[in-house]
């Protein structure tokens, strides 16, 4: 079984009245990339917030790698970058992290390493302030790098870029995850985190309303779509199957919702047995924008 990375236990924040982050409990193992999932104002920055400890939690406790996270020893084995990148303007790429080294007492000989793992050794020496957004994020993203953690925090990543700039981002994470090293990445951009992410959990007014895998969540509960020279006998023959749990006409095909765990090649099968030909046979892949608009339908009290 994985290692614990990082667990919480009824972890509150209240500021006055308003109660941003509510009972957390969570837990992310090693090698996961967890997406922490939620509209704008539903505690993810605070969570990271109070993780990182920038933020005091009004109750309740967090545990990194099995111990208390309040532990400095702990912190660095962690890296993070939370909001916008902050880095001298006039500064080279080189010049402002050897001031980062120096704050955390890290050999500076190991920049030039981190600068090509992000893309960015060609313009060590450019002044930080003639960087792009996706630029600034890369090399917020090395100083994060430059101890070596064993997680790595990101918080709204590529917030803020453009398409080549986002897919940029998500081609650096994906490799870093690939490394290796644990990555908890917040966000509210549904598709980038379908891509980049193995599991995920959804806040909402900072209450956990759902945790769950990438891949298993999205194909489970996915509908069918299937087609037939007689639609007629076709609806009428899968209404009548047992694993079959709905039957939608959608003009050309039918929408079919099977039971949990049920795919398309056991239909088919049961179809030929009772002597249906079928011409078109496709598995529809649910988005996880569809996914998290359900949830979030589901838990609306």
């Amino acid at each position: 079984m994985a290692e614990v990375i990082l667990s919480t236990k009824d972890l509150n924040k209240n500021y006055g009245k308003v109660r941003a982050v509510n009972n957390l409990n969570l837990e992310i193992k090693r090698g996961q990339v967890f997406g922490l999932l939620g509209p704008n104002g539903s505690g993810k920055t605070t969570t990271l917030g109070m993780l990182l400890g920038v933020v005091n939690p009004s109750s309740g406790s967090f545990y990194w790698f099995g111990q208390p996270g309040d532990q400095k020893e702990v912190r660095k084995r962690l890296g993070a970058i939370l909001e916008r990148p902050i880095f001298y303007p006039h500064l080279s790429a080189v010049q402002n992290l050897k001031i980062v080294c120096r704050i955390k007492d890290i050999d500076p000989a190991q920049i030039p390493a981190q600068l090509e793992e992000v893309g960015l050794l060609e313009r060590k020496d450019d002044k930080f302030k003639s960087y792009s957004l996706g630029m600034k994020q890369r090399l917020a993203i090395a100083s994060a790098l430059l101890c070596d953690p064993e997680l790595l925090i990101l918080d709204e990543p590529t917030n803020g870029l453009d398409p080549q700039g986002i897919a940029g981002i998500r081609d650096l994470i994906l490799r870093i995850a690939k490394s290796g090293k644990t990555i908890l990445l917040a966000s509210h951009l549904l598709s980038e985190v379908q891509k980049i992410c193995t599991d995920f959990c959804v806040l909402r007014k900072g209450d956990l309303i759902y945790t769950g895998n990438v891949a298993t969540d999205l194909s489970s509960g996915s509908p069918i779509e299937i087609g037939a020279d007689d639609l007629v006998a076709l609806e009428a023959a899968l209404k009548e199957i047992p694993l079959v749990e709905s039957v939608r006409n959608n003009g050309p095909t039918l929408q079919v919702m099977t039971k949990e765990g049920v795919s398309a090649l056991e239909i088919n099968r049961v179809l030929v047995e009772r002597k249906i030909v079928v011409n078109h046979l496709q598995k529809v892949n649910r988005s996880l924008e569809d996914q998290f608009l359900k949830i979030l339908e589901e838990n609306n009290d």
